[in-house]
């Protein structure tokens, strides 16, 4: 995997719990993506866990994994599977990226049905995400509007202060939204009660 956080994860020598986890795959692709993303994946499970409501059968979450698709927080993944993603090029364009993430997307949508609305908690600035989303999901694929001009640590930061208070943010469609805006106040330092 690409980053320094990768790297450590993936030292053969590395000691701590999620390294040894990777190495006997019983690491989930949520924990891994948390561990490389810091405060701004932790966030989207927070956010997940306290506000997905997914019709049956459906994950309440699931992550855009390069060349595997749509994969449910709590799949696992071995080490020889983190290499392979990190060798596949994150762009709309990419066939490798494109057709799995495709594939899931349709079929999330066939069983979850023509009511279900999808709540990308992901960058909504590049193509790389809305545009293939978009053409599944159409109106039907919404974010929190108040990511608009907010860095990743500023939407992990917010992400994470919803989940505590209860507060679950209005959603706004991504077509035609606008996605690049004026940054917003900085967030105030969380205090616990």
């Amino acid at each position: 995997m690409h980053g320094i956080r990768g790297g450590m994860l993936l030292r053969a020598e590395a000691q701590f719990e999620l390294a040894q986890r990777v190495r006997e795959g019983s690491a989930t692709i949520g924990e891994i993506f948390a561990f490389i993303s810091g405060l701004y994946f932790r966030g989207k499970v927070a956010y997940v866990s306290a506000f997905a409501a997914a019709p049956e059968g459906v994950p309440a979450g699931v992550i855009i994994v390069s060349g595997l698709g749509l994969v449910p927080l709590d799949t696992r993944v071995s080490v020889d599977q983190l290499r392979a993603i990190s060798q596949v090029p994150i762009h709309h364009e990419n066939k490798e990226y494109l057709g799995p993430l495709l594939r899931d997307a349709k079929m999330l949508d066939e069983h979850a049905g023509p009511d279900c609305r999808y709540v990308l908690l992901g960058s909504i600035a590049t193509e790389k995400y809305t545009r293939p989303l978009l053409d599944v999901f159409g109106d039907r694929l919404l974010f929190p509007e108040a990511f608009v001009g907010r860095g990743d640590m500023s939407r992990g930061g917010l992400m994470l202060r919803c989940a505590r208070t209860a507060e679950e943010l209005k959603y706004v469609p991504v077509a035609n939204a606008v996605r690049h805006g004026a940054r917003p106040p900085r967030l105030e330092k969380w205090r616990k009660p």
